[in-house]
């Protein structure tokens, strides 16, 4: 890990009409770190990802949203693939009618090297076995689970120098969530930068270098992710321990 700072965010504000979700987050990612962003439901986490990534409907974003020093904010969405940051959304979504293939190409749309493309399918279907197998199985025919790894590895066929991950174990089996965690260590061990915003606190804390915890708009706590994890309030908030 390095001081690099590849994402800052600073006094981020995301209103809808006159509800304010976001209440002036900031937060900052810097390169190889993996960085936890957690709270309960409705704590304005998702929001923020998707005011990061310009993928908000009609609202106002105030502050400052800075990607390796430039500035991101109401720029569009599809052009932050070509400078090599990849959001996995919640809920997945997946290329339904297309083949497990298929997505892990669109993934790959804006790279022209043709080999090297066909390796890093191979690679993340050695990370995902289960993907090898359906490899020409529709999308929509998928589990959840195996959706949530379709729509990891085709973030990942961009090489993204900043991952963001919003909920990637909603809706998964206590099996399949040790799976997909097990894979977002994996990813992190590689040297991907990666910001996840996950309501499973225990697990995102156990993976993450450091965190921030979120509850009604803005960060109440942040820190080391290890003296969080033990931290009393955090447990009894989010834990439901203590």
């Amino acid at each position: 890990m390095s001081n690099t700072n590849v994402l800052k965010v600073t006094d981020l504000k995301v209103s809808y009409g006159g509800i304010q979700a976001v209440k002036g987050l900031t937060l900052e990612v810097n390169q190889g770190e993996l960085i936890a962003l957690i709270g309960a439901n409705g704590a304005g986490k998702t929001t923020s990802l998707k005011a990061i990534t310009g993928t908000l409907p009609s609202c106002k974003v105030e502050g400052e949203i800075a990607y390796k020093g430039v500035s991101i904010r109401n720029q569009a969405s599809f052009r932050l693939v070509d400078q090599r940051l990849a959001m996995v959304p919640e809920g997945r979504g997946v290329f339904t009618r297309m083949t497990i293939h298929e997505n892990l190409l669109m993934g790959a749309y804006s790279r022209k090297d043709k080999a090297e493309i066909n390796a890093d399918i191979e690679k993340w279907f050695s990370v995902f076995p289960r993907l090898k197998e359906r490899a020409a199985q529709l999308a929509g025919t998928l589990s959840g689970g195996e959706q949530q790894m379709l729509a990891m590895a085709r973030a990942l066929m961009c090489h993204p120098e900043l991952l963001l991950l919003d909920e990637p174990s909603m809706g998964l089996s206590p099996i399949m969530v040790e799976k997909i965690f097990e894979v977002v260590r994996d990813v992190s061990a590689r040297g991907v930068t990666i910001l996840l915003v996950e309501q499973n606190a225990k697990l995102a804390l156990q993976a993450a270098h450091r965190a921030y915890v979120m509850d009604s708009g803005v960060v109440t706590m942040h820190g080391n992710a290890a003296d969080l994890l033990n931290d009393p309030r955090v447990q009894e908030a989010y834990l439901g321990e203590g």
